[in-house]
């Protein structure tokens, strides 16, 4: 018996035999999805996750550098108020509680506070020591001058931006630098102070500093600077 193929078979053959015959829809349309599901999963993996996790480390730096300045604010404005940070109890009382979670001690951690008092030296101010009214005899004349320091933390994290080198010996036990040191020593010699703020004889400046190496490590250099810094003038 002969076989003849049904009439739609023949028709479908036919189709295929015909010059510029494309699949079906049907087929084409399967065959994107595929593709468009290994490109979602591809730009998931190499863009969408690390920019994900890149936000997150953005925003938990974002925090400590609010915590840095409230920290640095705080603690400024207790010494403003008379606070003895060279006692124990006022240093762990930063540490532990305004501090906590930034890692710092009151000799060491990540973290490092100075605390100054700076003011401006005149002809006055040498005489009233018996020095003479000149840069020789008393060289910080005209000067701004630190005339306490005290620290919280680690010193190697960052020095001080004003007066930065004053040596350990001209520093007593309560932080003060006596005057004869203030007015001839040019190691407290705050030059930079001037441009932000301008004393005149007989005016005092409480400033608090702030400086952290942040637990995230490097993601802070993101913003220019592995080190969170904050600054307070009372």
């Amino acid at each position: 018996m002969a076989y003849f193929p049904a009439p739609e078979k023949v028709a479908e053959e036919h189709m295929r035999l015909k010059p510029g015959f494309k699949p079906s829809t049907v087929q084409r349309k399967r065959g994107e999805a595929g593709t468009a599901m290994i490109e979602f999963v591809l730009s998931t993996a190499l863009i969408i996750i690390p920019i994900f996790f890149g936000l997150i480390v953005i925003g938990l730096s974002l925090i400590l550098a609010n915590q840095v300045t409230e920290v640095c604010r705080d603690t400024g404005h207790m010494f403003a108020y008379g606070v003895d940070f060279s006692q124990s109890a006022s240093q762990l009382l930063v540490t532990q509680q305004l501090a906590q979670g930034l890692g710092m001690t009151p000799t060491g951690g990540r973290g490092v506070i100075y605390l100054s008092i700076v003011t401006y030296v005149d002809a006055t101010s040498c005489t009233a020591a018996g020095l003479q009214a000149d840069t020789t005899d008393c060289p910080n004349m005209n000067q701004v001058v630190v005339k306490k320091r005290l620290i919280i933390g680690n010193t190697s994290v960052q020095a001080s931006t004003f007066a930065p080198g004053i040596p350990s010996s001209l520093i007593d036990s309560s932080g003060d630098i006596s005057s004869a040191n203030y007015l001839t020593s040019p190691s407290v010699q705050a030059n930079n102070f001037a441009n932000i703020i301008s004393l005149t004889v007989g005016q005092y400046a409480y400033v608090s500093e702030m400086f952290v190496n942040p637990p995230l490590g490097g993601a802070w250099s993101l913003f220019g600077s592995n080190v969170l810094s904050a600054r307070s003038i009372f």
